[in-house]
């Protein structure tokens, strides 16, 4: 009985070991505004995996989003998809987003966006919903940069917004 016993809980021990780990869902944005320059400055860190299964579903079913891929279309794809998905106010004013470029950081693609011809900030308002159409659990964490200091926050799908009041 107990070899038994002792075979039960090794044979779980090892399937639990060999089960795939469970999946994050997260996304890192980071909004800095560089009063110098009278530009806001965001840099987006996704999932090559997720951000290609959106894709997939939504433009192409047969791209690739990797370093290697000759796919022109790709930039498009991202400016499309990342000026409906994160949408910035400043001052209660909607901003235009102008989508920068990209590059591949082994599991990520960083996206570079920029808001130009900002001279002052007193809120300002950034909702993302990048990935929320795939994933429920999606969480997508937002970095203020600001010369006061910095903030950071996480937002769900049921609260994808949120608002940075300066002075």
């Amino acid at each position: 009985m107990r070899i038994l016993k002792v075979a039960i809980v090794l044979s779980l021990l090892i399937s639990f070991a060999f089960a795939p780990a469970h999946k994050f869902y997260v996304s890192i944005t980071k909004v800095e505004y560089v009063k110098e320059k009278a530009a806001v400055q965001i840099i987006s860190k996704i999932f090559i995996e997720d951000l290609e299964d959106v894709f997939k579903e939504r433009y192409d079913k047969n791209i690739a989003l990797d370093e290697t891929s000759t796919n022109t279309e790709v930039d498009s794809y991202l400016s499309k998809y990342l000026s409906q998905k994160i949408k910035i106010s400043i001052n209660g004013e909607p901003q235009e987003l102008r989508f920068i470029g990209k590059e591949y950081d082994v599991e990520t693609l960083v996206c570079y966006i920029e808001i130009l011809n900002v001279p002052e900030i007193e809120t300002i308002e950034v909702t993302n919903k990048v990935l929320f159409e795939l994933f429920s659990e999606q969480q997508n964490i937002i970095h203020f940069k600001t010369p006061e200091g910095r903030r950071s926050k996480i937002l769900e799908k049921d609260h994808p917004s949120y608002m940075l009041k300066f002075n």
